[in-house]
């Protein structure tokens, strides 16, 4: 399956992108240690925020399944560049919220936790960058 997308550069380092089948957009800037204002996510940003929602998205898919409602779960992303071998997202950490008063079984924690590694968006990223999960229980 294909998706298209648009993408025009507006000047001052900015970009619009857009999801033609919805008209969705999305606004980057380049971040600030890299001549940007960082006014918007960067490109790299995206690739970090694409990894929490693909990753919320695969878990949300098994909690329908198994009937739970992960509603008002969150997650915390801190990515981090790194410049050598040359500059790259080098590593991106996930903090996994799950509400309070949620109560998970261990087999259903276990399935969730297990979920995060189908993320096509955490298979599509290279050993260079390292990713760290943690899930907390309330």
């Amino acid at each position: 399956m294909s998706v298209e997308m648009n993408i025009i550069y507006e000047g001052g380092l900015h970009c619009k992108a857009t999801h033609l089948e919805s008209g969705a957009t999305i606004t980057t800037d380049a971040p600030k240690d890299h001549n940007g204002k960082g006014e918007a996510f960067s490109p790299t940003d995206l690739v970090a925020a694409a990894l929490g929602t693909c990753t919320m998205t695969i878990m949300g898919m098994f909690a329908e399944r198994a009937d739970v409602n992960l509603a008002g779960t969150e997650i915390r992303i801190v990515k981090e560049m790194a410049a050598q071998p040359k500059r790259h997202v080098g590593s991106i950490a996930l903090e996994i919220t799950f509400p309070k008063g949620l109560t998970l079984s261990d087999d259903v924690k276990t399935k969730l936790e297990r979920a995060y590694e189908l993320c096509p968006v955490k298979q599509s990223l290279n050993s260079e960058t390292q990713i760290t999960v943690s899930f907390i229980y309330s």
